[in-house]
């Protein structure tokens, strides 16, 4: 070892910290992580003015959006792994290339109908896409299409269009069995993400609704996403949907709607979700505010256009059955029946549960189930509710 002759020590010091007062010794700060002025470009480590805190260091970089949450926090309904996001460290392909610019409708359009796992990079702030095109899933692009936002994207309608749609019966996407509405693929997963001003008026695909998302076939969920200010036709006696539209799913497995929030949907019926003969799990989710406006019911009274049930859910069909758990429902209404759920099972074999959820001013302007606050239920025996009860 060499050794330092004393007399030269003092002027090795004041070597030493006269570099530290210039803020250019590169090395770990006090979290044991490389100081983030040791790698920025000269011209961000400009010395502040006198008097400034952090004279000699350059402007601390601006921290990236934090990926937006959604759904009841509270909610402690566990989640199955069929229920779960999808693993998207290793996307198929992404949407732009770091810049908000980048992240355009004709990329969404495009990277839906090639499939796979699609991932965003439009920079670190939050970004809102507004679609001049639905974005469709070519049904033999699969078996998975995962559409993964990062909390940080909003995909919009501009209150003009829907926004997503996957049919395995169109066959304009492309026939890949002979048995299009009992079909295995596509797997369609949105998370991460926002979806507002959704508007699938006039559009009477399968029926119409399905102001945001239309689905028919395949399998589908949902996993911490938003739902806000998405709309579908005003009447009808069995549209619905202004968020999301479900039409079968693969031998009668649920649609699952994880982590998720539903606001101020407003459509005929089901302002949130609507669906014929499909199942669906709803964990830990919210829905408020959502509006049926239809008028006449269903069937449809005489002299009108019909709907006006399912403030937030409007279910019909046979065989399928309705699980919330983890919750809230809160504050939806329907000008006919079921200001926050319209459950009728024609062959009376489906079952709703509803466990440890907040259930409270679901108004039901016409008619519900004596004793189910916000419901209107025709099924195999009456809702089940474990936790709190059903408020009005």
């Amino acid at each position: 070892m060499r050794t330092i002759r004393a007399a030269a020590v003092p002027l090795l010091l004041m070597v030493l910290i006269s570099a530290c007062g210039q803020g250019q010794q590169p090395g770990p700060n006090a979290a044991g992580t490389p100081d983030e002025t040791a790698s920025a470009p000269a011209s961000d480590q400009a010395t502040p003015a006198p008097g400034k805190e952090g004279i000699g260091r350059g402007p601390t970089p601006k921290p990236p959006a934090k990926p937006a949450s959604f759904g009841n926090p509270g909610g402690k309904a566990a989640v199955p792994a069929e229920g779960r996001a999808e693993n998207t460290s290793r996307p198929t392909r992404k949407i732009g290339t770091g810049t908000k610019a980048s992240c355009t409708s004709d990329a969404v359009v495009k990277a839906v109908a090639a499939g796979g796992t699609i991932t965003f990079d439009c920079g670190p702030d939050p970004v809102t896409i507004t679609m001049t095109a639905t974005a469709k899933v070519r049904n033999a692009n699969g078996p998975k299409i995962v559409l993964d936002g990062g909390g940080k994207v909003t995909l919009s309608g501009g209150g003009k269009r829907r926004i997503l749609y996957m049919n395995t019966c169109d066959e304009a996407q492309g026939f890949t069995t002979s048995h299009c509405q009992d079909q295995d693929h596509p797997r369609l997963t949105v998370q991460n993400l926002t979806f507002t001003g959704g508007n699938s008026t006039g559009d009477k695909t399968e029926g119409g609704g399905g102001g945001a998302i239309f689905v028919r076939g395949g399998r589908f969920k949902a996993v911490n996403t938003k739902f806000a200010d998405n709309r579908c036709d005003a009447s009808g006696p069995d549209l619905g949907g202004a968020a999301i539209r479900v039409l079968s799913q693969f031998n009668g497995q649920p649609v699952y709607v994880v982590g998720s929030t539903f606001q101020g949907g407003v459509c005929s019926n089901g302002a949130a979700l609507s669906s014929i003969g499909v199942s669906w799990v709803v964990l830990n989710s919210v829905f408020s505010d959502n509006k049926a406006i239809g008028s006449g019911a269903n069937p449809a009274r005489s002299g009108s256009p019909g709907g006006g049930s399912g403030g937030a859910i409007y279910l019909d069909g046979n065989l399928f059955t309705l699980r919330i758990a983890g919750s809230v429902v809160q504050n939806n209404t329907a000008k006919e029946g079921g200001g926050g759920v319209f459950f009728v099972s024609n062959d009376r074999t489906g079952t709703m549960r509803v466990e440890n959820t907040t259930w409270k001013g679901n108004r039901s302007a016409g008619f519900e189930t004596s004793g189910f606050p916000g419901v209107f239920f025709l099924g195999a025996r009456p809702p089940t509710v474990t936790g709190p009860s059903l408020k009005r």
